[in-house]
């Protein structure tokens, strides 16, 4: 087995083709293929969910309500699978780059065996706690037995939610994008396929309701998961032939060491929104109408950045295990630039268009002008907030995933949330509005020193 910090051997790094892409092939448009096909992966996401909550609100309110409730145990689940998937792109790309292909097989399937392990650990673990779980969370006997046909349905896809996503992980390692968003695409089609047919049925068929979506969700997420198995690529990096506990040990350490740290960066991100949340309701119905609005608006606006933020790391953790470190500092560097310009332009967009776009979403007057006066405020420091993104994503790829989470404890607990705070005592909403900017700005800096002391150590 090769030593984590055994220098890069150039004729090893380049004996496959996903390898020498990267690590040889020009920055800016290699980066640019990779991108692509993982905006569309974002948007496949993004309408997947929206999808799931038009058919569940057909039902009625309590049901929508229900499902509503179930969102902070299922992203907990979900955080988990992401830190899973960071830290496997960041090991495999690593090996990758040193050439070491017989270390990626033993990674690529420890990682995935840990993913199958720890998504039946959930399914078991959630079916027992369900009830006094969800009860703790607030949900009353109008609520609950909704709540019990949805999760018992859930838990069942929670090896599916893992599995795909560390498989999809080590594609994107080898700078492959594109399968990995076209079998997510079709998962996406077919949820909202089984969608109608399993809540409300067909026929003399009533459906299953609520757990018809969830049953909805697992089957596409299980399509999800044949169809990578089903890639001679995917087959070909699994070797169970030298599985010992040694080496899970080994590997599940090697991965944990980033994804453990991931995962919980993940889950910190909500419940500082939660908290931002809180404080904006404590000045009225239209102000967290209009915080609501902005923040999806502001999702939208950072599509590109948490693209680049998923392409930028293989292409970092290749490069940096090959020993191309200038190569790593261009990207990184390039990557930046070009999102403080293209964040520049859509806050521009949005400002402009601020009036028609708050017409479009907002009921009433005071919310549209609420939401103008967010979309010049915030977005004007989203490039900043795009440098906070790509420079977490950077460090975790550069195996400097503690320091990405303490960067991710100042941003959200001793910036974002007493900013906003302090914000609104002093200003209203639109001193939150401004808080939450400023923390962008500060925290963009901060970033930017954090990552730019980690390269220079390597250049």
């Amino acid at each position: 087995m090769s030593d984590p910090d055994t220098p890069a051997t150039p004729k090893r790094a380049s004996s496959r083709r996903g390898t020498r892409d990267l690590v040889r092939d020009p920055i800016a448009s290699t980066l640019a293929r990779m991108t692509g096909p993982v905006i569309g992966g974002i948007v496949t996401m993004m309408l997947f969910n929206l999808v799931d909550a038009w058919f569940i609100a057909q039902l009625g309110t309590p049901e929508l309500a229900a499902v509503t409730m179930t969102f902070p145990v299922t992203f907990g689940v979900i955080s988990i699978a992401i830190g899973l998937s960071i830290g496997t792109t960041a090991v495999v790309g690593r090996r990758l780059g040193r050439g070491e292909l017989e270390t990626v097989k033993a990674r690529t399937t420890d990682s995935s065996l840990l993913g199958l392990l720890l998504g039946l650990v959930m399914l078991v673990l959630g079916l027992a706690s369900i009830e006094p779980l969800f009860g703790l969370l607030g949900a009353d006997d109008t609520l609950m037995p909704h709540i019990r046909d949805y999760m018992q349905v859930w838990y069942f896809g929670a090896p599916f939610v893992l599995l795909p996503r560390v498989l999809g992980s080590v594609l994107r390692a080898e700078g492959n994008t594109l399968v990995p968003s076209l079998v997510m695409a079709a998962a996406g089609v077919l949820n909202a396929l089984l969608d109608p047919l399993l809540i409300f049925g067909i026929g003399g068929w009533q459906g299953m309701g609520v757990a018809g979506a969830a049953l909805a969700t697992v089957l596409s997420w299980l399509a999800m998961t044949l169809g990578l198995l089903a890639l001679p690529l995917l087959r070909a990096r699994l070797d169970f032939r030298h599985l010992s506990v040694t080496r899970l040990v080994t590997s599940w350490r090697e991965v944990g060491a980033i994804g453990l740290p991931a995962a919980l960066t993940s889950v910190m991100t909500p419940i500082a929104t939660a908290l931002v949340t809180r404080i904006v309701s404590q000045h009225g119905h239209a102000a967290v109408a209009a915080y609501g609005i902005g923040s999806r608006i502001e999702s939208l606006a950072l599509i590109l950045v948490l693209a680049l933020s998923m392409t930028l790391s293989p292409f970092i953790s290749q490069n940096d295990g090959a020993g191309q470190h200038k190569r790593v500092w261009r990207a990184i560097h390039g990557v930046l630039a070009f999102i403080l310009v293209w964040q520049l332009v859509v806050w521009l967009g949005l400002g402009l268009g601020g009036e028609w776009i708050a017409a479009r979403f907002a009921e009433s007057q005071e919310v549209a002008g609420l939401v103008s006066t967010y979309l010049w405020l915030i977005p004007a420091a989203l490039g900043a907030q795009g440098v906070i993104i790509l420079a977490n994503s950077s460090l975790n790829a550069l195996h400097k995933p503690r320091r990405a989470m303490v960067l991710s404890l100042v941003r959200l607990f001793a910036l974002l949330v007493p900013l906003a705070w302090l914000g609104g005592a002093l200003y209203g909403v639109i001193g939150i509005f401004a808080g939450v900017a400023t923390s962008y700005l500060l925290m963009g800096g901060i970033s930017y020193l954090a990552l730019r002391s980690v390269l220079r150590q390597r250049v």
